[in-house]
């Protein structure tokens, strides 16, 4: 079993580093030239990813393959397009709205991860391990932390992160889902430091996730998730399921109304300008085509850069951690896809309308 892992492991390259002094690497399948990610862990539970490998959690990254050699786990993960909930802080790119919503999304994730026999506590959950997905959902990673619940034995060496870690790991008690709780309200207090707000609402939740003494936090995820629900307008509470989400074009997706009006407005300038060009010397359905191919274009423009459906993902430079590197490579993704465009367009005309 371990050599048909260790087998399979060995067919993904590096490609590119994304954390060199964690060992995380983005690899690539040399069969399906998929994308995944790599790491190397020296601190991890092995039946931790053992429970992920055969029960994907929803919200997190699923498990390929992994293999354990040498006191190291070497584990293959879906690669998840987006970026960090940490740089979202450092942009201040966020809303009371949006917050709600990645909090509810961490307490769904948590839910699923809660309900494991016995129960799996995360205990790492911070700004830097949530990805944004680019339909504007809420993704955990890194569970080098994780470890089972288990009431009967406490922490007696601090894992995860100071300032997000709860007291008990500090070696005062047992993890359990209130640590998670904890962690949670640490990172609202931080998310809501990055805005304006006004609701004292969220100033009781971060209070109670926050106390001391477990056993007066929330009683469980679904408890807290409950306080949120009860914060959202009756018009809000349809939640749009993910895979609708994702289809939705850039502009759209993080629900903010001003996002949506801007980019409506852009769509429409965009659609008028191609729609109503004129070419000289071409008239009729040979121009109607010209002006639907010129919108498609810009179209993709607009969804390359944006990273619409994960589109990026066609060149491998586009998912460098070199911020210059990544720009070349959405370039390079935009002229080729145009280029290609042009090219289809030059066939039809030659075939449908020979001068």
């Amino acid at each position: 079993m371990d050599y048909t892992h260790k087998l399979a492991i060995s067919y993904y390259k590096i490609i590119a580093v994304i954390n060199e002094p964690h060992n995380i690497f983005l690899v690539q399948h040399q069969d399906t030239q998929k994308i995944f990610v790599k790491k190397i862990l020296d601190v991890y539970n092995i039946n931790v990813y053992e429970c992920l490998y055969n029960h994907h959690i929803i919200g997190t990254p699923k498990i390929i393959d992994y293999y354990e050699e040498n006191d190291q786990l070497i584990v293959i993960e879906e690669y998840i397009s987006g970026s960090s909930l940490q740089e979202k802080i450092q942009n201040a790119d966020l809303s009371e709205i949006t917050i709600l919503d990645y909090m509810l999304d961490l307490c769904n994730i948590l839910e699923l991860l809660h309900s494991t026999m016995p129960a799996i506590i995360h205990r790492d959950i911070k700004p830097s391990n949530i990805i944004i997905t680019n339909y504007n959902r809420a993704i955990l990673l890194d569970f080098n932390d994780a470890k089972y619940h288990s009431s009967s034995s406490e922490d007696t060496v601090l894992l995860g992160t100071q300032g997000y870690a709860a007291p008990e790991q500090y070696g005062f008690g047992a993890s359990s889902p209130q640590t998670d709780i904890y962690s949670l309200g640490i990172l609202l207090k931080e998310m809501l430091a990055s805005i304006k707000y006004e609701s004292s609402f969220f100033d009781s939740i971060i209070y109670r996730c926050t106390q001391i003494n477990p056993s007066e936090r929330f009683t469980d995820v679904a408890e807290l998730k409950k306080a949120f629900m009860s914060h959202i307008k009756p018009e809000r509470k349809k939640i749009v399921p993910q895979s609708i989400l994702k289809f939705l074009p850039p502009g759209y997706r993080t629900k903010t109304p001003w996002k949506i009006l801007i980019s409506s407005l852009c769509y429409l300038l965009i659609a008028w300008l191609c729609l109503s060009l004129e070419v000289k010397g071409t008239f009729g359905l040979a121009l109607w085509i010209e002006r639907i191919f010129v919108l498609a274009m810009m179209l993709f423009i607009v969804f390359g850069c944006f990273n619409y459906m994960d589109v990026q993902k066609i060149i491998p430079l586009c998912k460098n951690k070199h911020r210059l590197i990544r720009y070349i490579g959405i370039v390079l993704l935009n002229a080729t896809v145009v280029f290609t465009m042009f090219i289809i367009l030059m066939i039809i005309e030659v075939i449908c309308f020979p001068t």
